[in-house]
């Protein structure tokens, strides 16, 4: 039977359901199976227990309750979900509510069915984060990036784009396919998950030459709304502005965009060229890595990559492991790794109860791990600065995995300066 998911929305004081969202064969729950996943949950903080996840012999159920009104309940048969995935999932889920039609009417539930109208305008962004995506940053918290090789020049029309469009906000981005290329520093400033959710609200849209966008951010602004203006510069390049009352969608379209972006043409396309391995294929790599994640811890920022070597060898390596098993395997190993090995980040906003209790009686903290599997081999390096996560043929000799990975690590630091 195939994998799938599905995704409860619930009013937490009165358990009406608001929607309900699936992914793969899913079939709609019948109220009677809805109504008992969110009892045993509300038994359970009558008595003082809180229930956050539980599994059968296929199924994994995770529950969050968010400010007291707005229940969420994920499940899946997936094999490689685990708690951190569907407690990343809930957080996403509701923050992309709270993006889309704001804070106030989420915790002042007056009136459910109109909720339940408005609700439907987030469904593009929350199916996003159920299908499989090029994007791994729901996992990551981070943003996924594209290095084009053209980056400096990108950024200084960005720079002076957004000064001339919105000098009193200046939050303004350029992305490729639902990935950032270049941003402005006050875009940066932003709390990680907004960025992140920003970028797949756009990727996740269907395709417009302009767009007037309210939304609110879920840690900045969740109460006052903002406005996102989009301008589709080529076909999967577009550029972003995080901008108040002023100026106006058409004022921008007629006198900026062109004026600012038809000199760099060129440069935009190398952009898409780039956008599936995430940097410029003049950066050579090891032949027996199939699938990388470069973190950038301090800066909330991803290279995610499963054509590490261009389009045609990738369909070659294809034969080897298919590209959603690729997938699957290296959110699976970011998965281990950061709940079982890497010291977790302070500024982690999930339960600790995720995370194994590791590192107990060490006197060290792990910098690096691997794994070894039938069909693939992983391994990881960690510093102050990034993580690495790469993915490898099985025939690579386990020996020269550690050689392998720090050579790829230091290139992709130092060449890339990612």
């Amino acid at each position: 039977m195939a994998a799938s998911a599905q995704l409860l929305c619930l009013a937490t004081s009165s358990g009406v359901p608001l929607y309900c969202r699936s992914k793969g064969e899913s079939r709609q729950l019948p109220f009677s199976v809805i109504g008992s996943l969110n009892g045993v949950h509300m038994f359970g903080s009558n008595q003082d227990v809180l229930l956050t996840s539980t599994c059968t012999d296929n199924t994994r159920v995770c529950w969050r309750v968010f400010h007291e009104s707005i229940t969420l309940i994920s499940m899946t048969s997936e094999e490689n979900a685990s708690d951190l995935y569907l407690s990343r999932l809930l957080d996403n889920v509701f923050s992309a509510m709270v993006l889309v039609i704001g804070l106030d009417d989420l915790v002042n539930l007056k009136n459910v069915e109109r909720l339940k109208r408005e609700l439907r305008a987030c469904y593009k962004l929350i199916d996003s984060f159920l299908a499989a995506s090029d994007w791994i940053g729901d996992l990551t918290q981070c943003v996924d990036c594209v290095v084009s090789p053209d980056s400096d020049i990108l950024q200084e029309a960005l720079d002076v784009f957004v000064a001339a469009a919105a000098a009193e906000s200046n939050f303004g981005c350029l992305m490729v396919m639902g990935k950032v290329v270049v941003a402005t520093e006050k875009w940066w400033r932003l709390a990680a998950q907004e960025v992140m959710l920003l970028a797949w609200l756009v990727g996740s849209l269907a395709p417009s030459s302009s767009r007037d966008y309210p939304i609110y951010l879920p840690h900045g602004s969740p109460t006052v709304p903002h406005r996102l203006l989009t301008f589709q510069l080529v076909p999967g390049v577009e550029v972003c502005l995080l901008c108040g009352p002023a100026p106006s969608l058409q004022q921008v379209q007629t006198e900026l965009v062109e004026r600012f972006w038809s000199p760099l043409l060129e440069p935009l396309k190398t952009c898409l060229m780039t956008h599936q391995r995430s940097f410029s294929t003049s950066i050579p790599l090891h032949p027996s890595i199939l699938g990388l994640l470069l973190i950038n811890r301090e800066q909330n920022k991803n290279l995610f990559t499963l054509q590490p070597h261009g389009v045609d060898q990738s369909q070659q390596q294809g034969a080897v492991l298919p590209p959603e098993r690729r997938k699957s395997v290296l959110r699976l190993f970011y998965t281990l790794a950061a709940s079982s090995y890497f010291p977790t980040d302070s500024s982690e906003f999930k339960p600790a109860s995720l995370y194994e209790e590791f590192h107990t009686g060490f006197t060290h903290s792990p910098a690096e791990c691997y794994i070894i599997a039938e069909d693939h081999k992983c391994y990881a390096i960690q510093t102050q600065q990034h993580q690495l996560f790469l993915t490898f043929m099985p025939d690579a000799p386990t020996f020269a995995l550690r050689n392998i990975a720090t050579k790829t690590f230091n290139l992709l630091t130092k060449e890339v300066s990612f």
